[in-house]
């Protein structure tokens, strides 16, 4: 057994999984794009960077949520690759889209920013589920965490780029015509990668039902395991869409003269990158998905009471907060294999596909919630309490979900 597993983790960097980092790194540098360059192209626009911004954050992430379903069907029903080719190229043009921003009308600029956001949302939403599904079905069952977890490791510093990019050029269209122009560079590199095995299987056989999204929610076994499957991600979204992202909104209550949300998020995504890689080999070496998912919940909470109520007086500390932030939530490739490894193959692309996208999709609601309890209590305090929820839901699910270490993904949801 051993002796398979070293020979395993010779090839564990084929072609797939290679492909998947590379998209899933220019997808991060696109989706955390915006962001990044929220309050600069704002101003720069003449709109408001917080009452603008998040309208069109919600319009980016509800996009998400649609492009998850969308690219999900598509990829059971079509193929993986499918997913992998149609999805960047309709990202890569609305971010190339993004950066004539400037030459468009002012007048119903708002609008417009919104709605180019809204169609890089449809596509950044296939680019992880189809990537951890092709990798998750190519690999031997006993390296898939490691595969995974080197998909996201690496995709994440996508974000890291993205900062150093505008950072380097001082130039927020600037930055959006390079991911762009990256994504299409890419195109022409997934030429090569050929189809997953299990899927072609029953690709050509009519009986099996494939891409059925509605099954998700009318067959009770399912949905459950659905519904746990996006709980698990919760608090990945709660630490970078409200502490990270909206880094600027707890200056003030920290005593901080200011705070980056750039930088934040740059930080933050160092850890997630590190996270990722080390979450895989965690899992591994204890043979659990779970114990190795709830550990680094557990190091994430620490680190959230320390930066809200703990010794905290300077942007490097809010920073540094980030990074251990990251680190823990560095479970999101192994909490998108959970829910890859929880569905047959004729629901896997669906599920894997639309799972991190409603985690995504949930921020709106957890903006909202924030938003409404910090005018009575404070944007610490709120923080918290969405805080406490999210990682109560979260712990929960991947408490009492299925373990899937070495689970055999051969096999389909029947009707």
């Amino acid at each position: 057994m051993e002796k398979t597993a070293k020979i395993s983790f010779k090839n564990i960097l084929t072609l797939p999984v290679v492909v998947a980092a590379l998209g899933y790194f220019v997808d991060i540098y696109d989706l955390l794009l915006f962001g990044i360059v929220r309050v600069p192209s704002l101003i720069d626009l003449g709109l408001n960077p917080d009452v603008e911004g998040t309208m069109i954050l919600n319009w980016q992430m509800f996009g998400l949520l649609l492009g998850g379903i969308l690219w999900g069907v598509l990829g059971d029903k079509k193929g993986r690759l499918s997913v992998l080719f149609g999805s960047i190229l309709v990202y890569s043009l609305a971010n190339i889209a993004c950066g004539y921003l400037p030459n468009f009308p002012k007048e119903n600029i708002a609008i417009i920013y919104a709605s180019l956001r809204f169609i890089a949302g449809i596509g950044l939403a296939g680019e992880l589920g189809a990537g951890i599904t092709l990798v998750s079905e190519s690999l031997p069952k006993e390296l898939r965490a490691l595969g995974t977890s080197i998909v996201a490791g690496f995709g994440l510093l996508g974000a890291v780029f993205a900062q150093l990019t505008v950072e380097f050029t001082q130039d927020w269209s600037l930055a959006y015509y390079i991911g762009g122009f990256l994504g299409i560079l890419l195109l022409f590199l997934r030429i090569g990668v050929v189809e997953s095995g299990i899927f072609q299987k029953i690709e050509s056989e009519k009986q099996i039902s494939k891409g059925h999204f509605w099954w998700l929610f009318t067959r009770k076994k399912l949905l459950i395991k659905y519904l746990k499957s996006i709980a698990i991600g919760i608090p990945t979204w709660f630490c970078i869409g409200i502490l990270a992202v909206m880094a600027n909104q707890f200056a003030a209550a920290l005593g901080i003269p200011s705070l980056t949300p750039g930088k934040a998020i740059m930080w933050a995504y160092i850890g997630i990158s590190a996270g990722d890689f080390a979450s895989g080999f965690i899992s591994h070496y204890l043979k659990s998905r779970k114990k190795a998912i709830l550990g680094m919940m557990g190091f994430t909470i620490i680190g959230v009471l320390l930066m809200l109520y703990g010794p905290n007086g300077s942007a490097s500390t809010y920073y540094f907060y980030c990074f251990w932030l990251g680190l823990g939530t560095g479970y999101w490739a192994m909490f998108v294999t959970v829910a890859s490894e929880q569905f047959g193959t004729n629901l896997r692309s669906t599920a894997t596909t639309t799972v991190p996208n409603m985690v995504r999709g949930l921020l709106p609601t957890l903006l909202f919630a924030f938003d409404g309890l910090k005018v009575n209590i404070g944007v610490i305090h709120a923080a918290a309490l969405v805080g406490v929820f999210s990682f109560a839901v979260g712990m929960y699910a991947t408490w009492s979900i299925e373990e899937t270490h070495n689970k055999d993904l051969d096999f389909v949801e029947l009707p």
